[in-house]
């Protein structure tokens, strides 16, 4: 009898979300002060 609660979960959404978040834990981390907005944004991959 397979178990109901063994299942795969893969969403690549969600891991990307995942990435990006313990990239900012780690950048935050690491830095003596605040992140800037442009910081942040550079760490997200984001383009102004």
């Amino acid at each position: 009898m397979a178990d109901q609660f063994d299942v795969t979960l893969e969403d690549p959404e969600l891991l990307l979300e995942v990435e990006l978040t313990t990239n900012l834990i780690v950048a935050a981390t690491e830095s003596e002060d605040h992140l800037s907005q442009e910081e942040i944004d550079r760490i997200l991959g984001i383009i102004p």
